[in-house]
């Protein structure tokens, strides 16, 4: 068992202040590597009615619906949103901004549609100290900016008319199931086997382990993860589809004895398509969801959608990794971000809540063009020369 960080006496000296002489005894908080304190539950916890359940009810199929994406009003400049930002910044080239000094509780129509045009830009952007934007607040924004999504088989809160919440919840008491899968299996988009997958995907965190303790999330680019690829895998995937299923989540759901709120779906997306916003082609591809290449041999389709998630999962370019604080909200575009979580935070809690707006049906213009080369364009930069059969200088 790791020991226990306790508060101990450490000598000072008396001068230290106005006229002191000799010692006295002022109290040192321990360092011990690798362990936080674990927070024990209260009995007032503040999101109790925000904790998981899982009604027995059922919810008809889903159709398609129409969808106007928000992000095409936003400004370039994004004038609206930044005007009365601290800060901004990038995590990385591909992916990834940091916004200090915006409320999102208080965002007029034009500042969301500013925020939705970043987010389709830089795949997912990050606010932190949010403390009043709720539950509803929450829900507000995803009905801006599409019809919300309701899942068929995770938990929702125990307030049930929050059926369009999503909940994450974990604590020490939670089953262990990391060794049931493979890690990069556990990288995913959000229920991409709907007709309409999500477009916009909020989460705030409302109770998370303290600072060292684990739990953060990682996102991957799939713009960043078609532009790995090389011209004739780009033009060979484009003319392809692929399965996404929902059948595992529902066969878990019940082997667990719990309901199965929709029926599962199968659903064929292409495995490159273009987003709205940006025009620009990305992979539609996850580790989690789908499960075969139409029109391919079996052999054929393993091969590739495992180069594919390698590309996705094994690519650090692609990636950025982010650790959450109390009050901390995330945005990112679901169409073109995979993510993951990190575990091993056990046995401290995880408490989540995601709201998630339908997007388009996915589908490709075969006149767009890639994140690279538009900004290699705009930046004069030269392209990546992809011929791995060059002479290496690996020096590292």
């Amino acid at each position: 068992m790791a020991p226990l960080v306790v508060d101990a006496p450490t000598p000072q000296t008396a001068n230290d202040g106005p006229g002191g002489e000799g010692t006295c005894l002022k109290k040192a908080p321990r360092f011990t590597p690798g362990y936080t304190v674990v927070e024990g539950e209260t009995t007032d916890y503040k999101y109790e009615h925000l904790k998981p359940s899982f009604p027995n009810v059922s919810w008809p199929p889903l159709e398609e619906v129409p969808y106007s994406d928000k992000g095409l009003l936003g400004d370039p400049e994004y004038k609206h949103l930044l005007a009365e930002a601290a800060d901004v910044f990038d995590y990385t080239p591909k992916i990834g901004t940091e916004i200090h000094g915006v409320n999102l509780k208080t965002l007029t129509d034009a500042q969301k549609n500013d925020l939705a045009r970043l987010v389709a830009y830089r795949g997912v952007v990050f606010f932190r100290d949010q403390k009043d934007f709720e539950v509803e607040d929450q829900l507000e924004l995803g009905r801006y900016w599409g019809p919300l999504h309701k899942h068929a088989t995770t938990s929702i809160p125990r307030k049930v008319e929050l059926d369009e919440v999503h909940v994450i919840y974990h604590d020490g008491n939670s089953l262990d199931q990391r060794a049931l899968f493979a890690p990069a299996y556990l990288w995913h988009a959000d229920v991409t086997y709907e007709i309409q997958p999500p477009s916009y995907t909020l989460l705030k965190i409302l109770h998370g382990p303290p600072r060292g303790g684990g739990g953060d999330t990682l996102w991957s680019s799939q713009y960043a993860a078609y532009d790995v690829l090389s011209a004739p895998m780009q033009k060979y995937l484009e003319g392809l589809t692929a399965l996404h299923s929902a059948e595992e989540q529902a066969v878990g759901s019940r082997a667990a004895g719990r309901p199965v709120r929709r029926e599962p779906v199968i659903t064929e997306h292409p495995l490159v398509r273009t987003h709205p916003v940006t025009g620009w082609k990305s992979l539609f591809v996850n580790p989690g969801f789908v499960k075969q290449i139409v029109g391919v041999p079996k052999m054929e389709s393993d091969a590739i959608l495992k180069y594919l998630n390698d590309v996705v999962v094994a690519t650090q370019e692609l990636h950025v990794r982010f650790r959450w604080e109390e009050h901390t909200v995330v945005i990112w575009d679901n169409r073109i971000c995979n993510h993951t979580a990190t575990y091993g935070f056990s046995p401290h809690m995880r408490h989540a809540i995601r709201v998630t707006p339908h997007g388009e049906r996915p589908a490709l213009d075969p006149n767009s063009r890639s994140q690279e080369e538009v900004l290699n364009e705009k930046t004069g930069r030269a392209p990546v020369d992809k011929n791995g059969a060059r002479q290496s200088n690996y020096n590292d």
